[in-house]
């Protein structure tokens, strides 16, 4: 591991770490400073199969958030890496400073970490309310019954899980969990970039606009959202 990668592993896996200077904009307190806007947890697997669609979904998020953002939309990204770190950035409002700091980011071998994450939203749902959460993924090592519970907590907090591959387990894992927030679901694959920022965009307009917004878009993966939320 070079200097930068460990000085990089120390500030995300500790709160206690000082953070340099040119990257506490991204990393800090979680706590929102303002909440006019919409809120909207974006979260994902960053184990070490996970770095290709990482990078893609790197290549995204101008696109997949600028023009839908426009100032209405706080973005918190979440991931899993490794055996057990977990990671939070600050609300952000800009998709070029979440580019940034997904591009700074690494995918480590180890377990996944769903649970956390809808245990995360749930925390951050009752500081500030949380108009809806992505989840993107391809396995799911744990106990299912255990995120079925976690996710009836979440207080009408919609929860998008998009699946990368076509395992028929992880599809009725993910199908269950969307279907108990009142989200949604969908597939995609490692050569379907534009599946997967549509699906990412109508999210965005969702948190931002609702179901109208989504009629609004009147596109594929839109329509496809329609048929699932309950929101």
């Amino acid at each position: 591991m070079t200097n930068k990668e460990g000085e990089m592993s120390n500030i995300v896996t500790t709160r206690a770490t000082k953070i340099p200077e040119h990257l506490k904009q991204l990393f800090g307190d979680n706590r929102a400073k303002s909440a006019p806007q919409a809120r909207l947890v974006f979260a994902l697997d960053a184990t070490a199969s996970r770095q290709p669609t990482w990078d893609l979904a790197s290549s995204l998020t101008d696109k997949m958030f600028g023009a839908i953002a426009d100032g209405r939309l706080n973005i918190q990204l979440n991931y899993f890496r490794g055996h057990s770190e977990f990671v939070s950035s600050r609300w952000i409002s800009s998709g070029p400073a979440l580019s940034n700091l997904m591009r700074s980011v690494t995918c480590l071998a180890g377990l996944t970490q769903i649970e956390k994450v809808i245990a995360h939203i749930e925390k951050e749902n009752v500081i500030s309310k949380i108009a809806a959460a992505v989840f993107v993924g391809d396995a799911c090592e744990e106990i299912p019954e255990h995120l079925y519970r976690a996710a009836k907590r979440l207080d009408h907090v919609p929860l998008f899980l998009f699946q990368e591959n076509a395992d028929e387990q992880l599809a009725r894992v993910f199908k269950t969990i969307a279907d108990i927030t009142g989200g949604a679901y969908s597939r995609f694959d490692a050569g379907s970039a534009q599946r997967l920022a549509d699906l990412l965009r109508a999210v965005a307009a969702f948190a931002v606009g609702g179901r109208d917004a989504l009629i609004a878009q009147n596109s594929d993966a839109a329509r496809l959202l329609l048929t699932q939320v309950r929101k």
